[in-house]
């Protein structure tokens, strides 16, 4: 039905505004002539041309979501010069021509064949020309005309969204302000009421309300209270048409929530709460809970708890927990069952943060009666006292009483107590304590210099409980008794000078006594009775615990004494008093003339005045130094030589083993066996290096130098060969023991290089040179005697 009436008006209006075009253009045709083809003649007979327009309309429109079965005429196009012949053609260009818009070419009739949409678009721009049909000549300028969609109330009214959330406070006032919402209609807000908005709301009532106009929602109601309904859910509708009848409406959904006000007072549901403890609680265990309950949230339901009354107050506290929002009482304070059974506590509950709107609806707070009761439990002894700090003199007796210790049960039952000693504080067992009246004696006898303090631990444990025990540490103090005599402080030497003067100071000596200071200073020193009057040294006690040594005469002499022994007595302050005799050693010595200490020998009083101590041993060094070296060099130069001549190519020690192949006649086989003399060391596993020279000198012992021509071979080697073996400086160190020996029954001499070098024979040996390669050696070696015998 709706659709039906807004298609009949649709249709008046366009008919009237066909109507009022039609005539409009008869009379512009009537009264304007065309631009083109209207000549006319002037009085004179002359033709004279006037220009005028061509296009005859007014601004077109179209009803928008027009869906008739034939297309809507828009408007006409007609020019003056168009005499209906057919001749004229009209064209049509811009914006949707030809698919929008098409033109009747022969009467320029315009239509719409497509449904349009203002929303979409609300006008469209085209233009018109006409020209001849037959060569399309323009016989009319182009000309420009608009075509407006005209609105019909086709779209409703569009919330900005869906869904909308507001919050206002409890308790608020009627008229409050909420929210607003907005609607909006893409209608054309400037023809008609297509797009006239009026708000109301379907759901909500009478809590809230809305205004027509601008969509504020307000509340309606007074007092409402978030603890009864905290969420409220309003629908509001927007409609057009300015909310007649025939209009289009929308709706949207605003979520109200009621937030939390300090309004409501804590209470607790409950007048008493009744706790209990045990007597061996520590401070600051738990002993119960209470709650207020507040139906507020946040900080106007946060509750703070304190103990306002009662005989419990400074037995126990109570703290808030603020994320449960009870009350914890805790014990503040060791409870004793046997002392008082019961205590009673008042606690106040109050909010923490209040409004002072609300504050009439106070007071904002509230108390509550908690009875604690206290749990008897099986406690250990007690000791009457923390700790015991006992004294015993040293030396006391096995057996003498150091002290008493005392513990009892604080339970009702009161049972006997056994005490012992913690034999971990005791090892040496210096004490022990009678079991059942916690005396404390001594096993043995105490010595303050050694311990002077010494540290237990006592327990104490139920007779009939043993797993309750207690332990306490006692403190006992060794009391000094002077059984020590003072000593020297150090062991002390004197020195007098041979020139010292009467009464002269050499010397201070001071003491040193085990015992406290109460028994040992101040130190009296003296001299025996019996050298009281020793005519060579006095004494002076200085007092102030040291005393000086003097000289009693002049003169003393080395050679006759150069020891004294002064015997001293040391005496303490104790009571009765301690003396030791202490002896003091007093050296005479020489001294020059400012008493500088030269010398402390007798010996060196004997000798030649001019030499020192010093320079006598130093002259002593020298000599015996002379005399090593001289030992060394007599003992290297009867070594057996050297070669004169060595070749690098070639080592002649290597040669005399060679050439020793001659055989030595008959008596050559009662030689001594040569496997001996390589390296006797080597027979024991011990092989000395060749490359280092030893660093100690060796010196030949006597008896062991053979004669130079002894007739005696073996004689001869088993010299050599301890010579060698305890001689480490003779080089090459290693091979001295090496002999080529030829036995002395043979005709044919000996070839040994050795012996041709150290005799004093004119021979040339030149000649072996024409031996043959077999002597080449031999020739090389003594080819050249004079130039070595020149060069050395």
């Amino acid at each position: 039905m709706k659709e039906d009436n807004c298609l009949h008006a649709a249709l008046i209006c366009l008919g009237m505004l066909y109507y009022s075009h039609a005539i409009t253009t008869e009379k512009l045709n009537h009264a304007r002539p065309s631009l083109h083809g209207h000549h006319e003649k002037g009085k004179e007979g002359q033709v004279l041309h006037r220009s005028k327009r061509g296009w005859v309309w007014n601004q077109f429109f179209v009803i928008e979501e027009y869906t008739g079965p034939d297309p809507v005429l828009v408007g006409r196009l007609h020019s003056d010069i168009d005499s209906g012949d057919g001749n004229i053609k009209y064209i049509l260009s811009g914006e949707g021509a030809g698919i929008i818009f098409v033109i009747d070419d022969k009467s320029g009739n315009i239509h719409a064949t497509k449904t349009l949409d203002r929303e979409e678009r609300a006008q469209y721009t085209l233009t018109a020309q006409a020209v001849d049909r037959n060569t399309n000549r323009p016989l009319e300028p182009p000309s420009e005309f608009i075509v407006k969609v005209q609105d019909i109330n086709d779209n409703p009214p569009e919330f900005l969204h869906e869904n909308y959330h507001a919050n206002v406070p409890e308790r608020s006032n009627v008229g409050t302000s909420v929210i607003q919402v907005t609607a909006s209609d893409a209608d054309d807000p400037t023809y008609g009421n297509s797009a006239k908005l009026v708000y109301s709301i379907l759901e909500g009532q009478p809590y809230f309300s809305v205004e027509a106009q601008t969509g504020i929602i307000r509340t309606a109601l007074p007092n409402m209270d978030r603890e009864a309904k905290e969420e409220y859910h309003v629908v509001i509708q927007a409609k057009d048409m300015g909310g007649h009848m025939g209009g289009l409406s929308g709706t949207t959904k605003v979520t109200i929530t009621l937030t939390d006000v300090n309004d409501n007072p804590p209470k607790f549901p409950q007048s008493v709460y009744q706790m209990s403890v045990s007597e061996a609680a520590v401070p600051g265990e738990e002993v119960g809970r209470v709650k207020a309950k507040d139906p507020d949230i946040g900080e106007n339901g946060l509750v703070a708890y304190s103990i306002i009354d009662g005989d419990g107050m400074d037995m126990f506290e109570i703290t808030t927990d603020y994320e449960t929002q009870e009350g914890v009482v805790k014990l503040k304070k060791l409870l004793d069952f046997e002392t008082k059974k019961s205590y009673s506590l008042k606690v106040e509950a109050a909010n923490v943060h209040i409004d002072p709107k609300f504050i009439s609806n106070g007071p904002f707070k509230d108390t509550v009666t908690v009875k604690i009761s206290v749990e008897d439990a099986d406690e250990p002894p007690v000791f009457l006292k923390p700790s015991y700090i006992f004294e015993v003199q040293e030396n006391a007796a096995s057996g003498t009483v150091v002290g008493k210790v005392h513990a009892k049960d604080p339970d009702a039952a009161n049972s006997a107590i056994r005490y012992s000693i913690d034999r971990h504080t005791d090892l040496e067992r210096y004490f022990t304590i009678n079991a059942e009246d916690g005396n404390i004696k001594t096993i043995k006898a105490l010595d303050r210099e050694e311990i002077p303090w010494h540290n237990i631990s006592v327990f104490a444990v139920e007779v009939h409980k043993q797993h309750q025990e207690a332990k306490v540490p006692v403190a006992i103090k060794v009391v000094d008794v002077n059984d020590n005599a003072p000593k020297f402080a150090a062991a002390y030497e004197a020195f007098v000078c041979e020139n010292a003067r009467s009464n002269q100071q050499f010397i201070t000596i001071s003491a040193d006594d085990k015992d406290d200071s109460a028994n040992g200073p101040r130190f009296i020193f003296s001299l025996p009775p019996e050298i009281i009057h020793n005519p060579n040294f006095t004494l002076r006690d200085n007092r102030d615990n040291t005393a000086s040594v003097l000289v009693r005469r002049e003169g003393f002499s080395r050679q006759k004494q150069d020891l004294y022994l002064l015997p001293i007595v040391i005496s303490d302050g104790g009571l009765p008093p301690m003396s030791s005799t202490n002896t003091l050693t007093i050296r005479v010595c020489g001294c020059d003339s400012n008493g500088s200490l030269l010398s402390c020998n007798a010996e060196a009083y004997i000798l030649n005045a001019g030499l020192s101590t010093g320079a006598l041993i130093a002259i002593l060094a020298c000599i015996v130094i002379l005399l090593v070296i001289v030992v060394l060099f007599v003992t290297l130069k009867r070594q057996k030589k050297e070669p004169l001549i060595v070749f690098e190519e070639e080592d002649v020690r290597e040669n005399i083993i060679t050439y020793d192949d001659e055989g030595g006649g008959e008596e050559d086989t009662e030689a001594f066996d040569i496997a001996t003399l390589q390296n006797p060391d080597g027979i024991n596993g011990f092989i000395p290096r060749k490359d280092i020279k030893p660093e100690y000198q060796y010196m030949p012992r006597p008896g062991l130098r053979p004669a130079p021509n002894s007739v005696d071979v073996d004689d001869f080697i088993n010299t050599r060969i301890q010579e060698a073996d305890n001689d480490p400086t003779a080089p090459p160190y290693d091979s001295i023991q090496i002999y080529g020996y030829e036995g002395r029954g043979s005709v044919a001499g000996s070839l040994s290089s050795l012996e041709s070098a150290t005799t004093d024979s004119d021979l040339d040996y030149d000649y072996l040179q024409n031996w043959g390669p077999r002597f080449k050696k031999l020739a090389d070696l003594y080819g050249s005697k004079d130039t070595f015998d020149d060069d050395s």
